[in-house]
């Protein structure tokens, strides 16, 4: 099984393009929100170390957010409760499509996190910095100070863009990245061809 980890500045798009790999992509965005909804462990633990903020089931976004914004160590803990049970849903995932010949992995903190394997295909979603932040303003949840702190989390970008084998670059405007994609694609297939 090969492993495409995609890479990329928050917004850079992503999980849209992660998808067009036409391939089980494993979200983490996805995985978290459903961990607040569904995961009643993790609830409990939220709401013993955070009970000012977090107090209900399911867990809405917006306690999640208010108690992010309101102490930069509440980050930390919500991470440290998160982030284990994200991973038991990634080996679920990795299980489930085993015997998928590709999967990908749209995880905003792969490389921060040790979750990449040293064999995995890294792609890097390198957005326009002028269009992004139209992107982000046009987003309905868009909050600056939560934003940074997200980034204060990342490795600086220009490490994992030069850690990646393949660049796509995303302009929001034209569907290039298709055949960036199919290229990419094409590239792993015959190297695994080519391969001993």
């Amino acid at each position: 099984m090969i492993r495409i980890g995609i890479l990329g500045s928050i917004g850079s798009g992503k999980s849209y393009i992660a998808k067009k790999f036409g391939y089980p992509v494993f979200n983490a965005d996805l995985a978290v929100a459903k961990i607040y909804k569904e995961n009643r462990k993790c609830f409990k633990k939220l709401k013993r170390c955070l009970p000012k903020y977090i107090n209900s089931f399911p867990i809405k976004k917006k306690q999640v957010l208010d108690a992010i914004l309101a102490n930069n160590s509440n980050l930390k803990k919500i991470i440290k409760i998160i982030h284990p049970e994200v991973r038991l849903q990634m080996k679920k995932f990795i299980k489930k499509n085993k015997n998928k010949k590709i999967i990908v992995l749209d995880i905003p903190l792969l490389l921060e996190n040790e979750i990449n394997k040293k064999g995995d295909v890294l792609v890097y979603i390198d957005a326009n910095p002028k269009e992004l932040k139209k992107m982000f303003v046009k987003r309905r949840n868009f909050n600056k100070k939560i934003t940074r702190k997200f980034k204060n989390l990342q490795l600086p970008l220009e490490y994992k863009k030069k850690k990646s084998h393949f660049v796509i670059k995303n302009n929001f405007k034209s569907q290039s990245f298709k055949k960036d994609v199919n290229r990419i694609l094409k590239n792993i297939f015959s190297h695994e061809r080519n391969s001993p």
